[in-house]
């Protein structure tokens, strides 16, 4: 897989800052205004692209009321049907070109998750630079192979996908000539707990795929998307929403934009913090090294006196010979008188 991804104006690979995503989801609320006010919140907090979904009711599931259409699984959804769900989850599609113009006004990039053939068409014609392959769709071949032909990036959610279900998703992209793909540790539990989210799991995908990693978050607060990043994760998604107390289908495990902005500040810090590996030492910190020990006279001496573990003594600051000839130096003479706080030199000991 490819190791360095062009993403409209921005490239993801090992060496670049973290690109991260703000999820809208279903956060507008059916209120168009407010789509946009979440997308100037992810602007504002610092997000590099925001991701909405491109779906209807009909072409995501069945308008059906058997029991496998009914959620059940002791989610925050429990209690109604699939299609009555995405009924007030979806984004209407007459909205998506406009808040396209916004996002690119703002200075967002700005991408969609597909979730049938009409919605890679209906995206394609908006021209967007990249596709998000949702959890629940990664064994969804068809429309895998049908976005992979579009030789566009791929971030693919694994929240639900055993290790099978990558290898095929993946091998269906490189069928199709596609290797710009990104695979994203995910929990697909909303909110999802901290001891199911597993992040020791990102740089084994990167090893085991050979392919940039990142992380689809649904757990409170920023800490796991702190932790991930110095983990190797190149791209962060988090849900965003104006306040969580407003509601909706995704409201409970979103970010507010005030946390938001703090994961994004972490982040660039954690980034700074994590520089290259290196042994050299800064200027500064060269510097201070001046304060590291060395060997001293710690007594008044006479010439001709022998050193000894009470008037030879490693101690700050850096001054002196190395403390490495400290056993060298004992039982040998001074070779002149010296005062406490002498830094030791060779001209001070007495060869014979």
């Amino acid at each position: 897989m490819n190791k360095q991804i062009q993403f409209g104006k921005h490239i993801i690979s090992a060496d670049s800052p973290t690109f991260i995503i703000a999820e809208m989801s279903a956060n507008h609320l059916m209120d168009y205004d407010r789509a946009v006010a979440v997308m100037q919140a992810a602007k504002d907090a610092g997000a590099d692209a925001v991701k909405i979904q491109t779906y209807t009711a009909d072409t995501i599931t069945l308008d059906c009321n058997d029991p496998c259409f009914q959620i059940t699984q002791g989610t925050i959804w429990d209690g109604t049907t699939l299609h009555k769900l995405y009924e007030t989850a979806y984004t209407p599609w007459e909205w998506q070109p406009k808040l396209q113009e916004e996002a690119h006004r703002m200075g967002l990039e700005f991408f969609s998750s597909p979730f049938d053939f009409t919605a890679v068409d209906f995206l394609e014609r908006m021209q967007v630079p990249a596709y998000k392959i949702a959890s629940f769709e990664i064994n969804d071949i068809p429309l895998i192979r049908k976005i992979a032909r579009l030789k566009k990036p791929m971030i693919f959610a694994t929240g639900v996908a055993r290790l099978a279900d990558i290898e095929l998703a993946l091998d269906t992209c490189k069928a199709e000539g596609n290797e710009d793909v990104i695979l994203l540790k995910c929990t697909s539990s909303y909110p999802a707990p901290y001891e199911d989210i597993n992040l020791k799991t990102i740089p084994s995908m990167a090893q085991t795929f050979d392919c940039l990693t990142g992380l689809s978050d649904h757990s409170m607060g920023h800490a796991v998307a702190d932790a991930a990043v110095a983990l190797g994760a190149k791209v962060v998604e988090k849900h965003l929403t104006l306040r969580r107390a407003d509601g909706g289908a995704d409201a409970a495990f979103s970010m507010e934009p005030e946390e938001f902005a703090l994961m994004v500040e972490n982040i660039r810090k954690i980034e700074k913090a994590l520089g290259t590996v290196t042994y050299e030492l800064t200027e500064k910190q060269a510097r201070e090294r001046e304060h590291s020990r060395s060997l001293f006279v710690a007594q008044d001496m006479r010439a001709g006196d022998v050193f000894t573990p009470e008037n030879l003594r490693s101690v700050r600051p850096g001054c002196g010979l190395h403390t490495k000839h400290y056993e060298e130096i004992l039982g040998r003479k001074i070779t002149r008188d010296a005062k406490l706080g002498t830094p030791m030199r060779w001209d001070l000991v007495q060869f014979e």
